[in-house]
């Protein structure tokens, strides 16, 4: 492996200073149809600007040797890298290695090494290696075998006319360590990487936030600001390049610094963090405790503040009473109320909080009430229409929502409505 770093270096290393475009190619029906997600590729890009190599092309290609054909010549006549995931398993339909030694004019050659390692493998009882398993054991020739220390279908290391081609399983969990641990040490070092970031933001929709920002989004240039609308919130994706990885986040820190002194509170997170993540740990810095009454979200809320690990520190209890009858006989909300007002309404709400709170014997209490549809609405009250309270300490404090969209679309709005009421009393009362 040594002596490939070295020639690679000579080949594309820093001395020569230029960038490297890199294109991604995906194999697989399945993609195409929709019946499962290409992380690969976002995997791979992630891994590949951290590098300082710059993802050009993202290529998708059913199991169809002729147009898999037409992507790589495309590829090869445009990318320095070239990156294929998927179609290297045994059966008819996995195409890429065959595809590929096509493409390039070299014979494909047997690898005793991997065929001796599948031999073993399967001499375990129960396993049977039929003829179509020694398939993957053979390579273009002139390319490098990379070990598959997660399954039976070898990655692949091809140099070609002053091109880079890798080939890589299509499995997530044999792709990331195969490419991690081996792909990456072997790529040539670049003049300089690419780092971002994400700051997500909530309360504010996408073109009010970037009027809030406009300035900044169009004066920067390195680092660069992007928008990217997400369900119930907005991302700021702020992206730097430099030489080192020091710099980089020099430069993120200060975009991200500007962007937060404009958007204040508005901004509740970074990258992986989510909302619910937040408020946890808030909760949990604070010694707080919780418990929620919900109606209309049935039980949504509670499901997404116990799916953090440690929620026992701080979630009491969580009760769903849908009906009437419910929110009266278990809650303890006076009838009258919910006569003279209507069971979706800023006094039940209050109540369901309140009496949650003293139930649970909790320093905070929330209640949810709402028409999450697609019937039950009225002219008055349409579908959409939400009152989220939270009974603190010192107060009882109430909001009114209307949402748009699907019922399901409308519980989670309300759900993450009252998640960032939560993070905002935290912020403001407690700090």
């Amino acid at each position: 492996m040594w002596s490939v770093v070295v020639s690679l270096k000579k080949r594309y290393g820093k001395e020569k200073g230029r960038a490297m475009k890199a294109e991604i190619i995906a194999t697989g029906t399945e993609l195409l149809l929709g019946q499962i997600t290409n992380t690969n590729a976002r995997f791979l890009s992630e891994k590949l600007a951290e590098k300082g190599i710059d993802v050009y092309w993202h290529t998708v290609v059913g199991d169809n040797t002729k147009r898999l054909e037409e992507a790589l010549r495309l590829a090869l006549s445009r990318a320095d890298v070239v990156i294929t995931s998927g179609g290297l398993g045994p059966t008819m339909d996995d195409l890429t290695k065959e595809t590929v030694a096509r493409v390039l004019e070299l014979p494909l050659e047997p690898h005793s090494g991997w065929e001796e390692h599948m031999t073993a493998i399967f001499t375990r009882p129960g396993w049977v290696m039929t003829n179509n398993n020694r398939k993957q054991a053979l390579l273009p020739q002139g390319a490098k075998l990379i070990f598959n220390d997660n399954g039976t279908a070898p990655g692949v290391w091809l140099e070609h006319q002053g091109k880079i081609i890798v080939l890589l399983p299509g499995p997530p969990r044999e792709l990331e360590p195969m490419f991690t641990e081996k792909i990456l040490p072997l790529l040539p070092a670049t003049d300089s990487l690419l780092l971002s970031r994400i700051l997500k933001i909530t309360g504010v929709g996408e073109s009010a936030m970037e009027d809030m920002v406009a300035d900044l989004l169009v004066a920067q240039s390195n680092p660069t600001i992007a928008p990217l609308a997400k369900f119930s919130e907005v991302h700021l994706r702020i992206t730097a390049k430099a030489k080192t990885r020091h710099t980089c986040l020099a430069l993120l820190d200060e975009a991200e610094e500007k962007l937060v002194a404009r958007l204040g509170v508005h901004v509740f997170a970074r990258d992986q963090e989510t909302m619910v993540d937040v408020v946890a740990q808030a909760l949990q810095r604070q010694q707080l405790t919780l418990a929620v009454a919900e109606s209309c979200t049935g039980g949504l809320l509670s499901h997404t503040l116990t799916n953090i690990s440690g929620s026992s520190n701080y979630f009491l209890e969580g009760i769903v009473t849908y009906s009437n009858a419910a929110k009266i006989n278990i809650l303890g909300v006076p009838a009258g109320l919910i006569e003279e007002d209507g069971v979706v309404s800023e006094q039940v709400a209050k109540s369901m909080a309140e009496r949650i709170k003293s139930l649970a014997q909790s320093d905070l209490g929330m209640g949810i009430t709402g028409i999450a549809g697609p019937t039950g609405g009225t002219a008055e009250k349409p579908v959409g229409l939400v009152y989220i309270a939270l009974a603190t300490p010192d107060s009882v404090i109430c909001q009114r929502f209307n949402f748009r969209g699907k019922r399901e679309n409308i519980k989670e709005r309300a759900v993450m409505s009252a998640l960032n009421m939560l993070r905002l009393y935290l912020i403001q009362h407690i700090g």
